[in-house]
């Protein structure tokens, strides 16, 4: 066993700490920037960033690691200091996102292939060098009458397994990230349909992990919750989207895998909290649990912050905030009562 990689991922999935996702792309964050009214540059996408960065309660206490976009481990604040190196000041990993992106499948637009294989090796050498200690990969697989096709689930398999071994060459911990949408037009499935779909990709992308040849006890994987699609009339509770998510992770995850670190897939903020924390009272988990969230963690604080100088300190308490209820749900111990009381 690495004993390097196993050490850096027992600490992004650290009792108590979670991971921030802050890999969005520029189209992405384009559109977070217009539900403020603010223009999307490369100068306000850093302010952003940087804000949250130095958010030091939030930081030293609730986040183990950060998510880097490629642009984004490169910046200098203001102040010419590295944007990398503010992280590390507050004891968080520096992480960094390095596929580029879905792309519609060959002779079949109606699945997707993520793409990104090509000079990654490279890549992964001068992230090391940037600082980045752990990367992350996404491959995306939507539910709808006729998919997802064995071919298109064994595909982004193989290519997270592929990008796993690149990452572990170069000693970066790899986030393997196969994501089951559940808010895409097409997601009106039930709860039972993406359990049985997670099932599926999860068997699949753990096969071609042995078949690379990936120690997995240094890996951390970021897997959807078993939730029903966005457009589907039958709810689920939140004690059976707990129940079917461990049971799932249960048939699929080796126990030497060290963490578990969920997207939030469309939640918001107070669902994820509370699904997670659920998920987390359960006391024979083998693994740790906890969250690698963007938009649950980021949207209460970039609403609060309106590209406003003046707003900074609101949006970081806003930030802190979230941070600190997802903390409490990682350890099962949030209740809705923390979300006033706090």
């Amino acid at each position: 066993m690495n004993k390097e990689l196993n050490n850096v991922a027992q600490m992004m999935v650290k009792p108590g700490k979670g991971i921030l996702a802050a890999d969005e792309s520029n189209a992405t964050i384009t559109k977070r920037f217009n539900q403020i009214n603010l223009e999307c540059s490369k100068e306000s996408r850093r302010n952003y960033r940087e804000m949250l960065f130095r958010s030091s309660e939030a930081m030293e206490n609730y986040i183990s690691g950060v998510i880097l976009y490629d642009e984004t481990i490169r910046q200098k604040s203001e102040t010419g200091e590295y944007l990398t190196d503010i992280i590390q000041k507050s004891n968080s990993l520096v992480g960094i996102k390095v596929d580029t992106g879905a792309k519609p499948l060959a002779l079949d637009n109606s699945q997707t292939i993520t793409e990104g294989l090509d000079g990654l090796r490279e890549r992964l050498n001068e992230y090391y060098n940037l600082g980045a200690r752990f990367a992350k990969w996404r491959g995306v697989i939507e539910i709808s009458k006729d998919n997802p096709t064995s071919y298109a689930i064994k595909a982004n398999a193989q290519a997270l397994a592929r990008y796993a071994a690149l990452c572990q060459e170069a000693n970066i911990v790899p986030i393997i990230e196969p994501e089951v949408l559940m808010d895409s037009q097409n997601s009106n499935h039930n709860i039972k349909e993406c359990e049985r779909i997670t099932t599926w990709v999860l068997n699949t992308v753990f096969e071609e992990l042995f078949n690379a040849k990936i120690e997995l006890e240094g890996i951390v994987l970021k897997p959807n919750m078993i939730i029903p699609g966005k457009f589907c009339k039958e709810r689920s509770s939140p004690n059976e989207i707990a129940e079917r998510t461990l049971s799932c992770l249960k048939e699929t995850v080796p126990h030497g895998v060290p963490g578990i670190a969920f997207l939030s897939g469309g939640q918001n903020d107070i669902e994820a909290t509370e699904h997670l924390s659920i998920i987390n009272t359960s006391s024979n988990n083998p693994w740790n649990i906890t969250f690698s969230f963007g938009r649950a963690l980021q949207h209460e604080s970039i609403m609060t912050w309106g590209g406003k100088v003046e707003k900074i300190t609101d949006a970081q308490k806003a930030f802190t905030h979230r941070a600190k209820m997802n903390s409490f749900a990682s350890l099962g111990k949030w209740n809705v009562d923390l979300e006033n009381n706090d």
